[in-house]
């Protein structure tokens, strides 16, 4: 066995455990129920011994999901090709540390730290609970910086918001979504829906590092099972208000309030109040303890008081004992004494954080939260969390514990007149769409089209220099969107809703997949029919076509086009009618139409001329090279190629240039060798700077078809070979089908028949699932290539199938 042989027989033995995973089955049940043997099966799963595809096949049906993605695994197991060599410009990210930070003044819990620690080496994970307040977070992260040593890969934290109020329980969807991009595992490698594929793909990421995640303020055991780790190394620390008692595996730790006596060391400790006689509290010992009993014994409103007493060198604890005395009950005692020593300005805004939709904030929206300049906003903050009243878990982000968020919350609503609240949310949800239009402006991935008109933009916006500060600002502030959507919905904000999905679409093809992308323009349509506006609705159907393609939903896609098609004739807008156009490109080229493509790229370019874009205009011309370049047109697609290039951009990996030189590439291979595989290293080398792995395999694919026309067949093999490599790490299998033919007629070239025709057949059953027909066609007219010599008759009708296929098309 090569090395080649043992890597894929190990991926397919992996895949086949997430199978097993997916049946919840043991070995034996799962043999019984597929029809295999035990000894057999368990050779299959440990990788000793390649199933044959039939088993594949029944283990696949046994969970209900579709064999056909792990066929070329199989194959190339049972037929290994060597494997291509790793590129050496990959580079390690730096591990990723989300851990609060640690409580300097962390008290008692000795025992129940040691159970913690104990339950994380015997089962891998642990469920920490107790009433609110009560320190179940600080421990959990205590435990985590403890352990951070011994999981040096990453340190996750996510807050669950089992118990936020004025917001719903974070979903499994979403937080696994949020800890695998924590991961920075590419949105390729990530499922586009099923909570039990996502969980799945979760577990198998932690199997292969050594990860610690808290996940704080877990609802139930239903939300928090499909977050736990599976076989490997990797630990969960949980938290919850309530015992977990549907996690049967993860054991638990039960905390009560401080005792006494570390009530009494932890307000020492938080106030720095001296040690010894001395000391306030040793000099009125009643006083601190009728403190320590108001607080509740709870750590976190005995830091609160314990703040108020050391910012106060005047105060007695018998004061303090006073103040707290005149509040309603034990913690909001606490908070209220420490919100009556702000002044007016800060008490407000710490009453208007109660308010914001998200579970952390920064101080750009703070200053539009309170419609003040930035500079006030960062000095509020800062005295906010001098007070214990507002965190900072990381350097520029805030937060508020759930307690402290629903005191803010309620007094908001004793305090503020209604219409005041409801202006500092709008200037929240403006806010959230200028800011995401603004990042979505500095990333070139998709062009920006019309400019928002939800609200008003704010004072100061953060300022976006490159693609990699925006990508930034939305991997830290995606939960707060996707909160400020719903929120929007909530208050019947429909113009917000409309718009905000449509500067997140960058972001998500980057790193969110489609199925959630699917569900807000769903949203967002249902608003735009709410408000009637054409416009909004020309938009909305075309964004949400657009997401229907990209999810394979084909038909659905062609419906929302022509929606907005209509939308359109009543209000022309020339840009959005450009990128209708360009979209009913792609739609029509995967759909195997040969001329239709090329109207739809070359009015668009025309559009987006006349609409004074010509930035975008090169999309369509890049596109239109691209498509004759398919049809054969070298000539004209090199000379469009060139037109592209000549473009100057700022940003390498700018689509359109990516795609220019792609195409120069493959165009010039005959006439230009040494040209063309330089634009075709070229491009590679930005996909893989970019970390784009669909990129990165369509680059690879043109080179080995380049390379195949200079006569270099092996290093074509090898291209293509890493190309498909690439390709099996990825869930969206369709796009094997614009390879797969190409690869095929490489393969034959080089003198291998068998693997050109397996291929072909490949490109065969999935064409026609695909409606790819132009595709189907070329596989027919390949396979009777191969096979005129051997088996004529069969090579007559699918030659003949093939020019039906044609004719159909209108080719």
């Amino acid at each position: 066995m090569d090395a080649h042989d043992g890597t894929a027989q190990g991926e397919l033995a992996a895949r086949l455990r997430l199978i097993q995973e997916l049946s919840g089955l043991g070995v034996r049940a799962l043999a019984r129920d597929t029809g295999l043997s035990s000894s057999s099966l368990s050779r299959y799963l440990s990788g000793q011994t390649v199933p044959p595809w039939p088993a594949v096949v029944a283990l696949c049906r046994l969970v209900k999901r579709d064999p056909r993605p792990l066929r070329p695994l199989w194959e190339r197991t049972s037929n290994p090709l060597p494997a291509p060599p790793k590129s050496s410009r990959q580079v390690r990210p730096a591990p990723r540390n989300d851990l609060p930070r640690d409580a300097a003044d962390f008290t008692g819990r000795e025992s129940e730290l040691a159970a913690v620690l104990a339950a994380v080496d015997s089962h891998r994970a642990v469920s920490v609970d107790g009433m609110a307040g009560v320190g179940k977070s600080c421990l959990a992260v205590h435990a985590a910086h403890r352990l951070a040593a011994d999981f040096p890969d990453a340190q996750l934290y996510v807050d669950l918001h089992g118990f936020t109020e004025g917001r719903p329980p974070l979903d499994p969807d979403s937080a696994l979504r949020m800890l695998l991009g924590a991961l920075d595992v590419p949105s390729e490698r990530v499922p586009q829906q099923g909570i039990e594929q996502l969980s799945a793909c979760w577990r198998a990421e932690l199997a292969r590092r050594k990860v610690v995640v808290v996940l704080d303020n877990a609802a139930d055991a239903d939300q928090v099972r499909p977050l736990l780790p599976g076989a490997g190394p990797s630990v969960a620390l949980i938290t919850s208000r309530n015992r977990l008692l549907g996690l049967d595996e993860v054991p638990p730790v039960s905390l009560d309030v401080l005792s006494p006596e570390e009530s009494a060391e932890l307000l020492a400790r938080a106030s720095g109040d001296p040690r010894g006689p001395e000391g306030r509290l040793a000099r009125d010992p009643h006083s601190a303890a009728e403190v320590l009993r108001l607080c509740g014994h709870l750590p976190l409103a005995l830091r609160l008081a314990a703040a108020r007493l050391r910012h106060r060198p005047g105060w007695t604890v018998g004061i303090l004992a006073e103040r707290l005395a005149q509040g309603a009950g034990e913690f909001d005692t606490a908070l209220a004494m420490s919100v009556r020593q702000l002044n007016r300005p800060q008490a407000r805004l710490f009453r208007l954080l109660g308010l914001l939709p998200g579970a952390s904030f920064d101080e750009y929206v703070v200053a539009a939260l309170a419609d003040v300049p930035l500079h006030n906003a960062r000095d509020m903050l800062e005295d906010l969390l001098d007070a214990h009243l507002v965190q900072q878990p990381t350097a520029g982000r805030y937060r508020l514990h759930d307690l402290v968020h629903q005191y803010a919350r309620r007094t908001a609503t004793e305090q503020d007149a209604a219409a005041d609240r409801e202006r500092a949310l709008g200037r929240v949800l403006d806010y959230y769409v200028h800011a995401a239009a603004a990042a979505d402006a500095a990333m070139p991935f998709v062009s920006p089209g019309r400019a928002v008109s939800a609200g008003r933009p704010p004072a100061q916006l953060p300022r976006f220099p490159d693609k990699n500060a925006a990508f930034g600002w939305f991997v830290a502030e995606y939960a707060n969107l996707v909160a400020a959507f719903e929120t929007a919905a909530a208050v019947g904000a429909d113009v917000h809703v409309c718009e905000l999905p449509r500067f997140l679409r960058a972001y998500f093809a980057r790193r969110c997949g489609t199925t959630h992308l699917n569900f807000l323009f769903e949203r967002s349509l249902a608003a735009a029919e709410r408000l009637g506006d054409p416009r909004q609705l020309a938009e909305v159907h075309s964004d949400l076509g657009f997401a229907r393609y990209n999810a394979g939903r084909m038909a659905e896609a062609a419906a929302a086009y022509a929606a907005a098609e209509l939308q359109l004739s009543k209000v022309p807008d020339a840009h959005s009618e450009a990128e209708l156009a360009m979209r009913r490109g792609y739609l029509s080229w995967d759909a195997g139409h040969t001329e239709e493509p090329l109207d739809c790229f070359r009015l668009a370019g025309k559009l987006y001329e006349q609409a004074g874009s010509p930035t975008d205009a090169a999309h369509a011309v890049a596109a239109e090279a691209w498509t004759m370049l398919q049809l054969g047109h070298r000539e004209e697609a090199a000379q469009r190629a060139r037109e592209v290039l000549d473009i100057p951009h700022g940003d390498p990996a700018w689509p359109p240039a990516l795609t220019a030189r792609i195409t120069l590439g493959v165009a010039t291979a005959r006439e230009e060798p040494d040209t063309a595989a330089a634009h075709l290293h070229r491009a590679l080398a930005v996909a893989r700077e970019d970390g784009h792995l669909n990129n990165q395999a369509w680059c690879l694919n043109c080179l080995g078809v380049a390379l195949r026309h200079m006569g270099r067949y092996e290093e074509a093999l090898a291209s293509h070979r890493e190309a498909f490599a690439l390709l099996d790490e990825l869930f969206e299998e369709h796009w094997k089908i614009h390879f797969l033919n190409g690869y095929a007629e490489t393969c034959r070239l080089a003198g291998l028949p068998e693997e050109a025709l397996r291929l072909h057949r490949q490109a065969l059953d999935m064409a026609p699932a695909l409606g790819n027909r132009h595709e189907e066609a070329l596989a027919h007219e390949g396979i009777a290539t191969l096979l005129d010599a051997t088996d004529p008759e069969t090579a007559a009708a699918h030659r003949r199938a093939g020019e039906a296929v044609l004719r159909e098309l209108g080719g």
